[in-house]
């Protein structure tokens, strides 16, 4: 059976199979715990507005990824964030000789930083915990890591595409992205991503592992106005 049409609405999936561990559940509408991932999914055509208003009281900053929430009059729809969902259909081939660390909770705090000084508010304190996780030192100091975030049966996400401004240009994370999707594949998943439509160095560099853009999907950010 073809499940890519799971991707339409990979949280809700993601947090209906591999990750049901981390869900919470509001009716029409399903959330990663907000000390894991600041992620939600919508049921296309049911009310959820609601839902989304109980859900602000844990985290007054979070995205629906997908459908386009409806919201109350305590909550803001900021922006909409328009990225492209790629898939890489085969292996990647990584020349490069450096030693690769597989993460674990020792190193969750670097990581957390490293992370969050080039793409905040994505990445919390327990991402971390959703997969697994790889790493470049330099130094003593954590330089580049790549890593999964949601997961359903048969499809992995690559994320946390990061390295320090000091240390690009080396190759880094075309190595550790080969090295995630490698592992992916040897699991007989299939790897995807999202990246901003307006990230164009980033989406040359999948395209040139072999990344295929799936179709756009949207990520939009709701933030709560008022306390409860």
């Amino acid at each position: 059976m073809n499940d890519e049409i799971n991707l339409d609405n990979p949280v809700w999936h993601s947090l209906s199979e591999t990750h049901h561990d981390f869900a919470l559940k509001y009716n029409n509408i399903r959330f990663y715990h907000p000390q894991y991932c600041p992620f939600g999914a919508i049921e296309k055509g049911k009310e959820h507005s609601a839902s989304l208003e109980e859900y602000s009281k844990l985290i007054d900053n979070f995205f629906i990824v997908g459908e386009k929430p409806v919201i109350t009059n305590r909550l803001h729809l900021k922006k909409q964030l328009i990225c492209l969902q790629m898939i890489s259909p085969v292996k990647i081939e990584s020349t490069k000789n450096e030693n690769i660390i597989h993460l674990n909770a020792a190193h969750s705090d670097e990581l957390f930083k490293l992370v969050n000084e080039i793409q905040p508010g994505y990445f919390m304190k327990k991402t971390f915990l959703l997969g697994d996780y790889f790493g470049i030192f330099k130094n003593g100091q954590l330089v580049a890591v790549t890593g999964e975030r949601m997961k359903m049966k048969n499809y992995t996400e690559v994320s946390a595409i990061v390295t320090h401004p000091n240390y690009r240009g080396k190759g880094y994370a075309k190595h550790l992205i080969a090295h995630t999707v490698n592992k992916i594949i040897n699991q007989d998943k299939k790897a995807f991503l999202h990246v901003a439509e307006t990230n164009i160095s980033a989406i040359n560099l999948y395209e040139s592992l072999g990344f295929i853009t799936r179709r756009k999907i949207s990520f939009w950010n709701v933030v709560r106005k008022w306390e409860f």
